[in-house]
């Protein structure tokens, strides 16, 4: 987790949650809208999937079940932070939306970010090699392989990563805090 030392311009709050494949660049958005909030003044806190995993989710494997319980987690820390007024960026593959919909009904201050691009596109964008293990048999339940991906119907935000820049992808989830009335105006 990393969090700001600014002094809050706001005690809002708001989770940011963006969810899409491996690949699909949530940490690279996610990072940049945390900076773009700390020029703003707000406090916050990233609660990255994989490093999530590696703490507050150590020993749950990759089952349906287990994954929607890394996501209770990171939602469960998501909501403590959210309703004490700090900006929560969290960045997760969160495949199913149901656990999506029991998080964003928890935390309440949810805004979806919907990091879209096509497998193919997160296939070469790939650095650990973790897609050619899934299909290659060695790697079994891969979100976007041989386990599914439940795109959001409706989010708030959605950035097409294989087509708009980091910039209008972090401008576009800015304008949606902004527009839901999560951040106060800049005089």
């Amino acid at each position: 987790m990393e969090s700001s030392t600014a002094s809050p311009a706001s005690t809002i709050g708001a989770t940011i949650w963006l969810t899409g494949l491996s690949g699909a660049g949530k940490t690279t958005i996610g990072q940049a809208v945390a900076e773009a909030l700390k020029a703003r003044g707000q406090r916050v806190e990233i609660l990255d999937g994989d490093l999530v995993r590696q703490h507050l989710s150590k020993g749950l494997g990759f089952s349906k079940e287990d994954r929607d319980e890394n996501i209770r987690r990171i939602g469960f820390v998501a909501h403590l932070l959210t309703r004490n007024g700090v900006f929560v960026v969290a960045s997760a593959i969160s495949p199913y939306r149901a656990i999506r919909q029991e998080v964003r009904s928890m935390i309440g201050q949810f805004v979806e970010v919907y990091v879209n691009a096509p497998l193919a596109v997160c296939e070469s964008r790939d650095v650990k090699g973790l897609y050619a293990k899934a299909r290659a048999g060695l790697i079994r339940g891969f979100t976007g392989i041989d386990d599914p991906y439940e795109a959001p119907e409706q989010p708030e935000v959605e950035c097409r990563t294989d087509r708009d820049s980091l910039e209008n992808c972090t401008a576009q989830v800015l304008a949606a805090l902004d527009r839901l009335g999560y951040l106060p105006s800049q005089d």
